[in-house]
């Protein structure tokens, strides 16, 4: 077995080179589905290794590096490649080159991550026996995500991986730091779209018209009561309305309302139940006050999973890496994220990376224009995701 302090030594030399790539990366990003140039980039810098990555999903990529006995086991690792729409605001001199585009949820981060770990792993791929099946995935932030259609595309097949790991960068923890969690991780996401129709007329004859605002301002309260009492409150539940447009005037009663939100939840079955129940509330509802409502769910991330045994082995390598000090527990996050896709059909355990400095700088959150790193999780995350994969391989009970 490949000793963590082999894979340190190589994560310190490759350091640089890993800085150089993420740099490269956050000057030129591109969004979702629109990678082309950072996909070209990527094939490239893997061809330099003696990689030879195969295209899927549009604007991703695929490729293994073999060990001895390559079809005995198959662990996959993977990394993001797209970027945000938002204009940077950091005065670096890696700063983006492309206006209103950012990678600001540092997929830049994850990118040169993997290809580091491609490096390290190309180094010892004659001490490890089995495969490591590199994924770079297009289109996280934009529905329908890209690992639902990597998956489609038979990213998990030829050959099939035991394990999937991925790593997230996390600001609330400093760099030299990861944070785990066992079992239902990140929340599942869905998009609303509402649409409450009346009969617009003068705001001082109300009794002409049927309000669309008022029925709206019912819907929005009243669809409340489906988290706090149609859901069991040890189910982790959450709906949220941002955005009401009702364009009429101070005199003016408008004929319709339009409302966009968003629900989440960590279990699927309830995210159904709880589709069906808000239609149901909406639409009633609406009917009840003379008007109409139409309701749009766009169906978004299923909940993330993080396989209990494979996670506790996680950890143990990773106290092994890091030190048990610099692994943490984390706690249910109701954001989400489309690795929950691969968690639904494998193995899969997603950690986060810690990136903020020990002095309290790069503490910005992600998807925000001030978003940057400390250069030491460079270090850590490429070795880290190498080390990772060695032990989850050698775990593994041979196919």
């Amino acid at each position: 077995m490949i000793q963590p302090e082999k894979i340190q030594q190589l994560a310190a030399a490759y350091a640089a080179d890993t800085v150089a790539v993420r740099e490269h990366l956050h000057a030129h990003p591109e969004l979702s589905f629109q990678e082309t140039n950072t996909v070209a980039y990527v094939a490239e810098q893997l061809r330099q290794l003696g990689i030879e990555p195969q295209p899927v999903a549009g604007t991703g990529l695929v490729a293994l590096i073999e060990g001895r006995n390559p079809a005995s086991r198959v662990v996959a690792l993977r990394a993001d490649m797209d970027a945000l729409p938002i204009q940077e605001q950091n005065e670096v001199s890696y700063k983006s080159t492309n206006p209103g585009v950012m990678h600001a949820c540092g997929h830049d981060v994850h990118t040169a991550s993997l290809l580091g770990a491609a490096r390290i792993l190309t180094q010892v791929r004659d001490e490890f026996e089995g495969t490591i099946k590199l994924l770079f995935q297009p289109g996280e932030e934009l529905l329908p995500g890209g690992a639902s259609l990597m998956i489609k595309d038979g990213v998990l097949e030829n050959p099939r991986p035991q394990s999937v790991l991925g790593q997230h960068v996390f600001p609330h923890l400093p760099a030299g730091k990861i944070g785990l969690r066992a079992g239902r991780y990140m929340a599942s996401t869905d998009e609303l779209y509402l649409t409450v129709r009346g009969k617009g007329g003068h705001g001082a004859m109300p009794e002409q018209n049927i309000d669309p605002v008022v029925v709206a301002a019912h819907i929005i309260v009243a669809a409340q009561q489906i988290v706090s009492r149609r859901a069991s409150p040890k189910l982790p539940s959450v709906l949220s309305f941002g955005k009401v447009i009702a364009n009429g005037a101070t005199n003016v009663i408008p004929n319709e309302v339009y409302i966009e939100g968003t629900f989440r939840t960590l279990n699927e079955e309830w995210r159904n139940e709880a589709h069906q129940h808000l239609r149901t509330l909406c639409e009633g509802l609406a009917a009840s006050m003379g008007a109409t409502c139409e309701l749009e769910i766009r169906r978004g991330y299923p909940y993330l999973e993080n396989e209990p045994r494979l996670t506790a082995r996680t950890r143990q390598a990773a106290e092994a890496y890091l030190g048990a000090d610099n692994v943490v527990e984390l706690d249910q996050w109701m954001a989400a994220e489309d690795f929950a896709y691969y968690s639904q059909v494998s193995d899969a355990c997603f950690y986060r990376l810690g990136t903020r400095a020990a002095d309290g700088r790069y503490a910005a959150s992600v998807h925000t224009p001030t978003f940057d790193i400390d250069k030491q999780a460079l270090e850590v995350g490429p070795g880290l995701m190498a080390w990772l994969a060695l032990h989850e391989l050698a775990a593994l009970p041979a196919k």
